[in-house]
């Protein structure tokens, strides 16, 4: 059976005007002006979107599936993702991690939370490793873990600059990110080394002295939460400029914000306005992580969950409130990641990609329709 959804308002994320989509087998085979002879016949189903806009299903890059916290005692974990959440939030394509917590949480139950969301209609991937290092595994081994699973695409999220982790040195850094390169080639991935960042002084420089002092390059990390603190955040922009990429975190809270993170949306258009190469700069929700405050001496004062909605939030944030355009913006939510992470085929509406769609309303920024591999999967007109 072949899909042609008609009339609709296309951002892929450039704009195309009003178009149509011929979808088969999970991808998009056509796509051509509205109106034209993609197909007809008794095996065709027409679905009519009436001048919706059309943008692709997005992509997060950190998604804790099983839950994670715990830095207050077992009283302060936080919930697994729901699948009603998952369907519900515009984003088709999920990267698990674990998070501080990798003795009561492990890799298998990791994997097992990805199985149980894609056999709903999601595209789910997952980190091998940990925060601490030596990095939490299912095989024994990150290379191993990588080449022979197929969900697990890299190793993360490691911390650094962050009390909470294992205070790795360049070289343990350079050491997992060659493990993790070399089977990412032999197995067809990117073997990305996903970093999470705190607020220590040090910043992103282990990064920087693993490039300085190795043959590892920038671009085989991907550090998150560089929004975190105002001083992060300049030089996370100075990361980019150096050949490296960055990802902010749309999960906050009132506190987080009080305490000097720079609001997603914000940075966003700050990273624009200081014409930084965007396709470097990517957004991730954090989803059903803890986020904790601590006090000046690292006690834990209190937490609140990520949530997974606040990435298709936060991009609605940048279209009406920061009057980026939607072509400019939509990137940082779907195609920049996917690239960072090897994904060609995701984050994008073009013929051969995934039909993973997100069909929006009329007024407003709202989600009608949710589709991942040429499915409707979530329905919130009702």
């Amino acid at each position: 059976m072949l899909t042609l959804l008609r009339n609709a308002l296309l951002h892929a994320p450039e704009p195309r005007g009003l178009s149509d989509l011929l979808i088969a087998d999970r991808r998009i085979v056509a796509i051509a002006s509205a109106g034209e002879a993609l197909a007809k016949g008794p095996r065709v189903r027409e679905i009519d979107l009436e001048g919706r806009r059309v943008i692709p299903g997005l992509v997060d890059p950190l998604v804790h599936f099983i839950g994670g916290g715990g830095e207050g005692g077992f009283g302060t974990r936080t919930a697994e993702l729901t699948l009603d959440d998952a369907l519900s939030s515009g984003v088709t394509t999920l990267v698990g991690a674990l998070g501080t917590d990798a003795l009561t949480r492990t890799p298998a139950n990791l994997l097992g939370k990805a199985r149980e969301l894609a056999a709903a209609g999601l595209t789910t991937y997952a980190y091998t490793g940990s925060y601490q290092l030596p990095p939490a595994t299912l095989t024994g081994a990150v290379n191993s873990d990588i080449l022979f699973i197929p969900e697990f695409i890299g190793v993360g999220e490691v911390a650094i600059s962050d009390h909470r982790g294992s205070q790795p040195s360049w070289q343990e850094l350079a050491r997992l990110a060659s493990e993790a390169r070399t089977a990412g080639m032999l197995a067809g991935k990117s073997g990305i080394v996903f970093v999470h960042l705190g607020d220590g002084q040090t910043l992103l420089e282990p990064l920087r002295d693993v490039a300085r002092y190795s043959e590892i390059p920038l671009g085989q990390f991907y550090p998150t939460h560089v929004n975190r603190t105002a001083t992060l955040f300049e030089d996370g922009l100075r990361f980019v400029r150096e050949g490296g990429r960055i990802d902010f975190t749309t999960s906050t809270t009132p506190e987080l914000l009080a305490d000097g993170e720079v609001p997603a949306a914000e940075a966003v258009d700050r990273a624009r306005h200081a014409r930084l190469a965007m396709d470097r700069v990517s957004l991730s929700s954090d989803a059903n992580a803890s986020l904790p405050r601590f006090d000046d001496e690292g006690r834990f004062v209190g937490l609140e969950p990520g949530r997974l909605a606040s990435l298709f939030e936060t991009l609605g944030q940048c279209v009406q409130e920061m009057n980026i355009p939607l072509e400019q913006a939509l990137p940082c939510a779907s195609r920049n990641a996917a690239e960072a992470l090897g994904l060609p085929h995701k984050g994008r509406l073009q013929e051969n990609a995934d039909a993973d769609l997100l069909v929006l309303a009329d007024e407003g920024w709202k989600i009608d329709e949710v589709w991942a591999g040429g499915r409707r999967v979530c329905d919130l007109r009702a």
